[in-house]
């Protein structure tokens, strides 16, 4: 994950360098278009000044001659030919390429050009004038540089002022996020906030100050909720099973009476049993259990398959186990065991008799798989009382529990169906 800056930044430089990229040959062309115009004029005023002058001469014609013979022999980027009436023609403008037979170098460099016909004692002249324009190139890059060096500047600015003023401008934030950070529900310690003198970050935390004490307010009736109903519904449902175990011994009761009563004996068992899972769930929820120990996860694991050996040897299932020693894991150890529990005693109840059963434990998987004839629907399979089986015995959210749990200690809990095999994977 990137920080918010950098965010922010990178775009504004990519931004920049790309409008870098375009300018300089914008740049090129502007300041050559323009270069070329000055030397058009230039030329224009040169064409036309010499005409001037030389009419101001009032030379004869042999001496007019003369003139314009050393004048084209010692100006070589000037010419001044004589024409007929005939080919009289426009002014043109060109850019011309050449090579200078003076310089050493095997180069060619850009002339401006302007053919311009002028009257020298009232005779028409052809005036071709060329002006070098090479120097443009070297301006551009003068300019190319000094437009690269202050992108340069602008960036390194903009960085510097960035984390400059990030630090204190995202001052109060980072404290709001350091106090979020260590907020614990379950010591429902109010937050106070630092004031703050931007008007976002003040609202930021008006509005997490009003969430937090309407979450403690919720917190605390969910949990006294959870806790009346512990005590509360326990106790009469301990009490009818109580009565019911009483009543079933009575001698006095006919057979259709005794099936009664253990049909109600069997649902209260099973509404106990669901009280006491909902009631778990709900202080899951509420994070009512600590995950700071450190636990054994192969000593746990065994000592559960050693509780559950009688289930195993009464629907003669084989289990194979393949349990590596020394697996330490942070969390909760009553969840722990209740997860391990609940997915062993998922698989024997699934697990039809002479079937196997085989557990495994790694370092950074817990995998317990049972024989099986059909794959078992994904999309309900960890629904609270989605009911995937016949058995009614099961209250339907045993599944649900395994993944609560695994949530609460960020492991993850995954099911696959393989060569007539439920598998069942928690990742540590």
């Amino acid at each position: 994950m990137k920080p918010l800056l950098s965010k922010t930044t990178k775009p504004f430089i990519i931004y920049v360098l790309i409008v870098l990229a375009v300018s300089i040959p914008v740049y090129y062309f502007v300041v050559d278009t323009i270069w070329q115009s000055e030397l058009d004029e230039h030329n224009q005023i040169v064409v036309e000044k010499t005409a001037y002058e030389f009419n101001q001469l009032k030379l004869s014609d042999a001496e007019l001659e003369k003139s314009l013979e050393l004048w084209n022999h010692i100006q070589p980027e000037t010419s001044i030919e004589k024409i007929s009436a005939d080919h009289i023609k426009g002014d043109r403008m060109y850019t011309t390429e050449k090579h200078l037979p003076f310089i050493s170098e095997q180069k060619k460099e850009r002339y401006r050009a302007l053919e311009k016909v002028i009257y020298i004692q009232d005779k028409p002249y052809l005036f071709t004038i060329q002006t070098n324009i090479e120097e443009s190139h070297e301006t551009i890059a003068v300019i190319a540089m000094i437009t690269t060096f202050f992108f340069i500047m602008i960036v390194i600015g903009l960085l510097y002022l960035n984390r400059r003023l990030s630090k204190s401008i995202w001052k109060p934030f980072r404290d709001t996020l350091d106090q979020l950070k260590t907020f614990n529900l379950n010591s429902q310690n109010k937050i106070v906030f630092p004031p703050s003198d931007i008007s976002e970050f003040e609202e930021l935390n008006q509005s997490l100050s009003k969430l937090i004490d309407r979450n403690i307010s919720v917190y605390k009736t969910q949990k006294e909720f959870t806790e009346n109903a512990s005590h509360e519904l326990q106790t009469p449902l301990a009490i009818i099973k109580n009565k019911l175990d009483l009543l079933l011994q009575d001698q006095n009761l006919t057979e259709r009476q005794y099936r009664i009563a253990e049909d109600i004996n069997k649902a209260l068992t099973r509404s106990s049993r669901i009280n006491k899972n909902l009631l778990l769930l709900a202080k899951i929820d509420n994070h009512q259990f600590d995950n700071s120990e450190t636990i054994s996860f192969d000593q746990m694991l065994h000592q559960s398959i050693d509780i559950l050996e009688e289930h195993f040897e009464q629907k003669n299932i084989t289990v194979e186990k393949s349990i590596m020693s020394d697996i330490k894991v942070n969390g909760n150890s009553s969840l722990t065991e209740i997860m391990i529990n609940n997915l062993i005693i998922n698989a024997i109840r699934h697990t039809s008799p002479e079937g196997s059963i085989s557990i495994q434990l790694s370092d950074s998987v817990f995998e317990i798989s049972n024989s099986g004839t059909q794959q078992l629907d994904g999309e309900l399979l960890f629904k609270r009382f989605s009911k995937l089986s016949a058995d009614s015995n099961g209250s339907g959210l045993g599944l649900s529990i395994i993944q609560e749990i695994c949530k609460f200690h960020h492991w993850t809990v995954s099911y696959q169906f393989e060569k007539g095999h439920h598998i069942f994977s928690v990742r540590l």
